[in-house]
């Protein structure tokens, strides 16, 4: 069944998506909108997208309380993707509080408040997806961010058990070294990302699929998930 199959029995379905103006966001957000999605993109910055089935929202995702504020100008959402975030790198003696801080706000945080706020009016059936990481695991010199990504694990799985009654599936999607601008952030240079084993980097489509294949009504029983994309890099 296509997504277009799901829009005709369904109705217009309307997804939010945080971290729409690059990488992965980006690429979930162009696979959604093909896929005759309507899509509400949360950024801090202005997303290039123009479809027209797409709508931007500026919001800092880093200050939870202004964007539970800008969230009351969403309607009712059939499904929340929460994308967005960044590396900050260190070692033990070198770690930066605020650095941990800013992660958590953004990848927890934001999730939180998200979900907070969309998911006690979502339709039955809805879904909720969270970018994680399978830095989550653990690695050298990436504690902070692999501690915030491995909360999401958490999270999921209690939504997931609180939610099920509505038919509401919430998972988590791991992506090894996505091929990305963030890939290239100058701040991971002491850390570099090593080849998986198929001798390239995962590509943002590829993640945009599993998520769109979540989204979809084939996926309705999979749920508490913690899925990961990694080109070989956990074998």
């Amino acid at each position: 069944m296509s997504n277009q199959d799901h829009d005709s029995r369904s109705g217009l379905r309307h997804a939010v998506v945080t971290g729409t103006s690059s990488g992965i966001g980006h690429a979930i957000a162009d696979r959604l909108l093909a896929g005759g999605w309507h899509v509400t993109g949360i950024d801090r910055a202005p997303s290039a997208l123009t479809h027209a089935g797409f709508e931007g929202l500026q919001a800092d995702l880093s200050e939870p309380h202004a964007l539970v504020a800008r969230l009351a100008e969403i309607e009712r959402v059939t499904a929340l993707v929460h994308a967005a975030g960044y590396m900050r790198v260190g070692r033990l003696g070198e770690l930066a509080p605020d650095n941990g801080e800013g992660m958590w706000r953004v990848h927890v945080g934001a999730a939180e408040a998200l979900a907070n706020a969309l998911a006690p009016d979502m339709t039955e059936g809805g879904r909720i997806v969270l970018i994680g990481s399978r830095t989550a695991n653990g690695a050298a010199g990436r504690s902070q961010y692999a501690a915030t990504k491995a909360a999401l694990t958490g999270l999921a799985r209690s939504w997931a058990i609180e939610l099920a009654p509505r038919r509401i599936t919430v998972n988590v999607i791991a992506p090894a070294a996505t091929d990305t601008p963030f890939l290239r952030d100058p701040s991971r240079a002491d850390t570099a990302p090593v080849l998986p084993p198929m001798g390239r980097f995962v590509d943002p489509t590829e993640v945009a699929a599993l998520t769109a294949f979540l989204l979809s009504p084939e996926a309705a029983a999979i749920t508490g998930q913690t899925i990961t994309i990694c080109a070989g890099a956990s074998l």
